[in-house]
């Protein structure tokens, strides 16, 4: 990912600069205006979005275009790049699991609850933040399960946050927000898209029926908008389709403990942690061969994947990570049940990679 490449960090940003927050960029191209809304619907991909545009035409109908998730292409990292509007080496959440080596445990940010502090974890003000005491109105809207959770304080604070469990409440609550005459920004959160991947994958007749909500969803919220109103529809990353056959069970090679302290990530992307990087990543690459890259911490960094690592985060990324290519995932016991899904994500390829950035624009 080069440094100039358009990411979902931009789209939080952008949202900022449209509402005249000094100092950010407006990469995405949305001009000014009074209200912004941000709907990131967990888990569309780009790719996928295109291949089933017959369950999604307002989607499809859409003006915008493809942008790139964040790296490792997961919830807590995507979440935190659109809120802090930074990437992944800067925010220091830096994957679905990683070590936090002021503790030496590993921090499983979609389940964190008040421990460690969220903001020992990250302590930099968010674009919510930032927004909020520049005068403009902040609201999320979101299930009520998410509220107090570690990630949402730690990449989402900021603003009032507002439970709603249903398309009717997102939508009512967005048509009230955005008449109101003072400027706001609102983001939407929808989650049901992922779920559904994961357990049935991404070509089944049920994620074809969620993204059929989906699509529902966004188009009433574009009804619902009122004048002078940008509205951005995103996503976190993608997903591919893990079949049994391409799974590589990492506990069954004892080549693959040699030097190793422990891994975590996820099954598409694994973080390594060992004192002996170069060694790990000769032996990893042998075991592994063509079903993933394997990159020491260094390689990662020269290739820019996490954008500039900040000194504060290089010991939370693995000294050697394994990114799982194709349709591969790397199981493990440490996350079993993540690991006997269907629908998967966290590497590079186009279908993780590759997320929408549709713009919705009222008359003044």
């Amino acid at each position: 990912m080069a440094d100039r490449l358009v990411t979902l960090a931009d789209v939080g940003t952008s949202a900022a600069a449209a509402l005249g927050l000094p100092g950010c960029s407006d990469r995405i191209g949305l001009g000014s205006a009074r209200a912004v809304v941000v709907c990131l619907i967990d888990g569309l991909g780009w790719q996928s979005l295109q291949d089933h545009t017959t369950s999604a035409p307002f989607l499809a109908s859409m003006a915008g275009r493809s942008i790139a998730a964040a790296f490792p292409t997961t919830t807590p990292v995507g979440l935190a790049s659109l809120g802090t509007g930074l990437l992944a080496g800067a925010h220091g959440l830096v994957g679905a699991a990683f070590e936090l080596p002021e503790t030496g445990e590993v921090l499983a940010p979609l389940q964190w609850g008040h421990r460690p502090n969220a903001l020992a974890v990250q302590p930099d003000p968010t674009l919510f933040e930032r927004m909020a005491s520049h005068g403009i109105r902040v609201s999320t809207l979101s299930p009520s399960a998410y509220e107090q959770s570690g990630l949402t304080r730690a990449v989402l604070r900021g603003g009032a946050y507002e439970a709603v469990e249903d398309i009717g409440s997102r939508v009512e609550r967005v048509r009230a927000l955005t008449a109101d005459p003072a400027r706001s920004f609102t983001y939407v959160y929808w989650g049901e898209l992922d779920r559904v991947g994961h357990e049935h994958g991404v070509d089944s007749a049920a994620w074809r029926d969620a993204l059929s909500r989906v699509d529902r969803l966004v188009e009433r919220l574009s009804e619902a908008l009122a004048p002078g109103t940008c509205m951005v529809v995103t996503a976190d990353h993608g997903m591919v389709d893990s079949p049994p056959h391409a799974r590589f069970d990492l506990d069954a090679e004892p080549l693959l403990r040699a030097g190793v302290r422990r891994w975590a990530g996820e099954p598409r992307m694994r973080h390594v942690y060992t004192d002996e990087p170069e060694w790990v990543a000769a032996a990893w690459r042998d075991v592994l061969g063509a079903r993933a890259d394997v990159l020491t911490r260094d390689e990662m960094v020269d290739r820019g994947l996490m954008g500039p690592l900040s000194p504060d985060h290089v010991d939370r990324v693995g000294n050697v990570l394994a990114i799982a290519r194709d349709h591969w995932i790397l199981a493990s016991r440490v996350d079993a049940l993540v690991s006997g899904l269907r629908g998967q994500h966290g590497g590079l390829t186009p279908q993780e990679v590759l997320i929408p950035a549709l713009v919705e624009r009222t008359a003044d």
